[in-house]
This record gives structure tokens, C-alpha cells and sequence, in this order.
């Protein structure tokens, strides 16, 4: 199976200078650029479906084989749809997409590149000490984004620590498009997708129904391991048997019981089971810390 190689770094592509890449789902790839014009540094995402397409030496990627041009024209028009959606959301704590363009024969999205530390540092370095106030600053702001994404029809299907950067200023920003996708009538996605073990639910590993409830289900996975210092089972591990913490019973007296409450449910196997939506979400687990987000898209 041909391999799908990265651009090279120093590539030059509309004014970016490619340096290294920072990961990506089935569908792309994500480097590190910086911009010549405002010598910045940007985040790229481009469009190259895993097994699909061959790296040419000038850049430019190719469908592998005749029967991969359906399905790569296919996902490029949804890239499309999902960069001009995402160029329409307008959110403080959400990375925005500055612009998209095409060339080497796909198309690219463009981000800006933020500093500080994500959840990881501080799962890593404050486990028990991550209170209900640190909550409080991090997570409704994020899930205010997550519901204006759901508003645009994109989901990110991957949130977790590594993906909820905190800002040198201390604001929370969510992080990483590279598994984020459309919603189609139909809601599901085909068959790559990038999925994290302990932040993705059933559905993304057994060709489910995804949707705005799987993000809750890796926002709530997110705060659990805020919580409780470690991620929680993988979703087919439950599936198994294997069992979460009982937050209601292990951590009352820390945190607010509807909000642990509501965790529970949101990381429910069931998607029917977890909140509606991401709005219903945030007023369950933070009282009205959701109502800032109920706007217009």
C-alpha cells in the first residue's frame, strides 16, 4: 500500500514555509509553518487521505489508484465544506481558520499557532489538586466552542487533554482539527477515523452513529481525567466490563454533585443516554455557564 509521506520541510506553499509535522487523522496532515508576510507561526492542515494517494516529488499528491479517485474527490469536497464552515467560526476559545486554498492538487486550511500548556501538563503536574474553580475557567468556555462548532455542522471527534491548550494568558483554546469533520444528513463518516483510547466513545471504534454526542462524550472524558488524574477505561474495555470511577460516590464533597452527575452520564456507551447536546451539557454540569453560548451560528 503506497504510503502517504509528508511535505517536506522548508516546502514553500502560498507564502508558508512547511516545518514539522505535528500528527493528523485519516483524512490529514498537520504541520508547523511559519508565514513570510507577518512572520508568524501558522498551523496547517492538508488534505491527504491515508492509503488513498501517493506524494509526487514536486508536492503535489495523486490518487493511487484508479478506483481511489472516487472516494479522494469525494473527501476533498467535504474538506472544502468543513474548511469554509470552519472559516465561519468565530469563537474565542475554538482555533480559527484564517483561510484555505488549494494547491499540490488538495486543499489546505490555515490556523494560527498559540503558546502555552495543555491539559496534559496539568493533569501531570497538580493530579488531585485540579479543583472545581480550575474547571470552572477551562471548561464552559470550551464547551461554549464545541456548541458553536455543532451550530456550523462540524464536530472534532478527537477532544482530549492533549487537544484544550491553556493560553499564556490563561484562557483555554481548543486545539486540533485534524479529525474534525462535517456533518452529513446521514452523520456518519466513513471508514478512517483518528480516535483517542479513553476520549473516544463506542461509536467511533464500531462504525457508529457519530455525532455532537461524541464530543460530549470526550469533553466529559476530558474533565473525568481532570478529576480523577487518569484517563478513563477504553470504550471497548467497558464494553468488556471493565468499570469507571463512581464519581458520585468517590468524589462527592469536592465537586457539585450535578456536575459529577452529569459526567456520568455524558460518558454513558449509550449516545441516547448522554445529554442532548452540548448547550443542555454545559447548564447540567456548570448551572447557566451555558447560556453565553445560546447565540445565533
Amino acid at each position: 500500500m503506497s504510503s502517504r509521506l509528508p511535505l517536506q520541510s522548508g516546502h514553500i506553499l502560498k507564502g508558508y514555509t512547511i516545518g514539522e509535522v505535528l500528527g493528523g487523522g485519516g483524512f490529514s496532515l498537520v504541520y508547523l509553518a511559519s508565514s513570510e508576510l507577518q512572520r508568524s507561526k501558522v498551523v496547517i492542515k492538508e488534505y491527504c487521505p491515508q492509503d488513498l494517494v501517493t506524494r509526487q516529488a514536486d508536492g503535489a499528491i495523486e490518487p493511487n489508484t484508479p478506483l481511489a479517485q472516487t472516494p479522494f474527490r469525494r473527501g476533498l469536497q467535504r474538506f472544502r465544506e468543513e474548511a469554509q464552515r470552519m472559516s465561519e467560526v468565530r469563537h474565542p476559545n475554538v482555533i480559527s481558520v484564517s483561510e484555505h486554498f488549494e494547491a499540490n492538487n488538495t486543499l489546505y486550511m490555515v490556523m494560527a499557532h498559540e503558546s502555552g500548556r495543555d491539559l496534559r501538563w496539568f493533569i501531570k503536574k497538580l493530579a488531585g489538586q485540579l479543583d472545581w474553580d480550575f474547571l470552572q475557567r477551562v471548561f464552559p468556555p470550551i464547551g461554549e466552542g464545541l456548541w458553536r462548532m455543532h451550530q456550523h455542522g462540524v464536530v472534532h471527534l478527537d477532544v482530549k487533554p492533549a487537544n484544550v491548550l491553556l493560553r499564556t494568558s490563561g484562557q483555554p483554546l481548543l486545539l486540533d482539527f485534524g479529525a474534525a469533520q462535517t456533518l452529513g444528513d446521514e452523520g456518519d463518516f466513513g471508514s478512517f477515523q483518528t480516535l483517542t483510547h479513553g476520549f473516544a466513545p463506542p461509536e467511533q471504534y464500531l462504525d457508529g452513529k457519530l455525532g455532537t454526542w461524541t464530543d460530549i462524550y470526550g469533553l466529559a472524558a476530558t474533565m473525568y481525567n481532570c478529576i480523577t488524574g487518569s484517563s478513563p477505561a477504553p470504550a471497548l474495555k467497558r464494553r468488556e466490563g471493565v468499570t469507571l470511577e463512581k464519581l458520585t460516590v468517590s468524589r462527592t464533597g469536592a465537586y457539585p454533585y450535578t456536575l459529577l452527575k452529569t459526567l456520568e452520564a455524558a460518558l454513558s456507551l449509550d449516545h441516547s443516554e448522554r445529554p442532548a447536546d452540548m448547550g443542555t451539557f454545559l447548564s447540567l454540569a456548570f448551572g447557566g455557564a451555558g447560556e453565553s453560548a445560546e447565540c445565533s451560528p
